[in-house]
């Protein structure tokens, strides 16, 4: 159905062409499902868009064929592309937020896409999108389609993109990272919505990820992409059984899994020999380089001993945090969501207690509410035996440089406007640490080397990094003020699995070097049970299993812990 033939993609910058697609070629056959992996900036997206003739023309030069049932998509005139599109191929975007209009419902932004393409009445599109709706099993479709974008979860407004991009029954569906931060469970049954659509419809699918474990799922062939270029290519079950190229086998062994006990994650780096060149051999295994970073059993019952006969750090006793549900003519409150209700727990010095369950369970709640962030409405924090509901706010501010927390998005967390200098110097300032700014400079220095980024970094702003850099970024801001206890919430969800696996890597160290306890939280169980020495589950606003991490895995007691392990993809 589709041909890609040495396809490039080249942007226009102040330097000159910067190559991101370096010649890649392809084809897609009916009914089939091409996976497409690799990290941000490997070319993935680009590829997608350039299929789809989505890029800028005039800051873009695009060389190559890309055939569908041979018609030339690159020499066709934008007003007969735009009938390809939707019609015959049809995209759905990586972030849906971001995709959909924030002032226009859900089902005019459908409606209006049937109307342009089908020339139907609005009747019979308000009626065909309903349906759309239901195929793709949202709950109370009538009341979606006047909803606005805002007022629908996250795994709901990807539902409403994937109707969009089924709207006018393409032939080909690109899906570019459709499950990138979702929880394990929404994205599970994205994946399954999506091959049953692709059944009954028998359409094709390009599938993009950064996550091979999810790539098994769904796909019959997989490309992965590095630096532009196809690296290897094969069927599903040869690529997982037998990989080839060592940036493949990184990114196979960099996703925490379930079944085993590492020290560390292996990164891709550890498979290139001799710098991160594509044309690099190693011939090093997944096996041997996990086998180099395995922890020993004997070693983790020690550490479990020497954590559990101190006192703990931080005693939370009762904890409650609800929130009051305004409604009526003069917004009275006769409802509360309980977001945290009656929770007891403690931490102790030099553990990581890991905090796992689904967006709206109440783990980012609990960790504001913790820090007194959101206040809590009932319970006690103690923390090393100061009770922090009592204090006021200036003894709070004191008490709060040896408690911090990183933020789910670091890119919101950073000012925009501030360097990265400035950010990590401010707590400093604000706490008067060392004599003078020489001194405060020298130590925000060395805290961006301990976190593996660079001296002139210093005076770079938040927009000029990656993802991955940001992250390191809000670590170093987290441990200026030389914190004993630090809460993660989410610090690792929107990462690529390599950068993931090192930020995690990092986390892991830096507790070690500094003798930091954490509460980490997140959506993806295997991670917390890479992470943690101990774990809650967390579901309506109640802990409703606490343990050790292989206790839980291999012998869940409530069918929510159930269905979170059974919904972990298998890489």
């Amino acid at each position: 159905m589709l041909k890609v033939k040495d396809l490039k993609v080249s942007f226009k910058t102040a330097e000159g062409l910067f190559e991101a697609v370096k010649g890649i070629s392809f084809n897609l056959k009916k009914g089939e499902t091409i996976g497409i992996v690799g990290e941000s900036g490997s070319g993935k997206s680009v590829t997608s868009l350039a299929l789809m003739r989505l890029l800028n023309a005039e800051q873009t030069v695009l060389e190559g064929e890309v055939l569908l049932n041979d018609i030339s998509l690159c020499k066709l005139p934008e007003a007969e592309m735009r009938h390809i599109r939707g019609n015959r191929m049809a995209m759905i975007f990586q972030e849906p937020m971001t995709s959909l209009n924030p002032v226009l419902t859900c089902g005019f932004q459908l409606t209006e896409a049937i109307r342009l393409h089908l020339g139907v009445s609005k009747a019979e599109a308000k009626t065909k999108t309903i349906e759309l709706f239901k195929e793709v099993q949202l709950p109370r479709p009538e009341a979606i389609f006047d909803s606005y974008p805002h007022q629908i979860s996250g795994g709901q407004k990807q539902r409403v993109m994937i109707a969009m991009a089924l709207s006018c029954n393409p032939e080909i569906l690109i899906a570019d990272e459709p499950t990138t931060a979702l929880d394990v469970t929404v994205q599970k049954t994205i994946i399954e919505l999506l091959l049953n659509l692709k059944a009954i419809r028998d359409m094709s699918l390009i599938f993009i990820s950064h996550d091979l474990g999810v790539i098994k799922e769904i796909a019959d062939r997989v490309m992965v992409m590095y630096k532009g270029e196809i690296v290897e290519e094969a069927s599903v079950t040869d690529l997982f059984s037998n990989p080839q190229h060592p940036y493949t086998k990184g990114l196979l062994a960099c996703r925490p899994s379930p079944g085993l006990h590492l020290k560390k994650l292996p990164i891709v780096a550890d498979f290139f020999d001799g710098g991160d060149s594509s044309a690099d051999k190693l011939s090093a295994t997944i096996e041997s380089i996990r086998a180099k970073y395995n922890y020993p059993a004997q070693e983790i019952e020690d550490r479990k001993a020497a954590l559990y006969k101190q006192s703990p750090l931080l005693k939370i006793d009762q904890l409650s945090t609800w929130f009051p549900v305004k409604n009526g003519l003069f917004g009275q409150s006769n409802k509360v969501v309980k977001a945290v209700n009656n929770v007891s727990f403690d931490v102790y010095p030099g553990e990581t207690l890991g905090l796992v369950g689904e967006s709206g369970c109440g783990k980012t709640t609990l960790g504001r509410s913790i820090l007194r962030l959101i206040e809590p409405t009932a319970g006690n924090i103690s923390f090393e035996n100061t009770d922090l509901r009592s204090l006021k706010k200036n003894d709070l501010r004191e008490i709060r440089r040896n408690i911090q927390i990183i933020f789910q998005d670091p890119y919101s967390s950073l000012n925009p406007r501030l360097t990265v200098g400035q950010s990590l110097m401010e707590p400093l300032q604000v706490h008067q640490f060392y004599a003078n700014n020489t001194k405060r400079k020298k130590h925000v220095l060395d805290l961006l080397e301990r976190v593996n980024l660079l001296p002139e970094h210093f005076n770079r702003y938040p927009h000029e990094f990656s993802g991955g850099q940001r992250q390191r970024i809000v670590i170093a801001r987290a441990l200026a003020l030389q914190p004993k206890f630090i809460i993660c919430d989410e610090s690792v969800s929107a990462l690529d699995v390599s950068v993931q696996a090192q930020v995690l890597n990092l986390i892991r160290e830096l507790q070690q070097e500094f003798k930091l306890t954490y509460i980490f939280i997140s959506h993806d169980l295997a991670v917390i049970k890479h992470i943690s020495d101990r774990m809650m589950v967390m579901n309506k606003g109640e802990i409703i299993e606490t343990g050790y991490p292989d206790d839980i895995y291999y012998n869940p007691k409530e069918e929510y812990t159930k269905k979170l392990i059974a919904s972990i993809p298998q890489g």
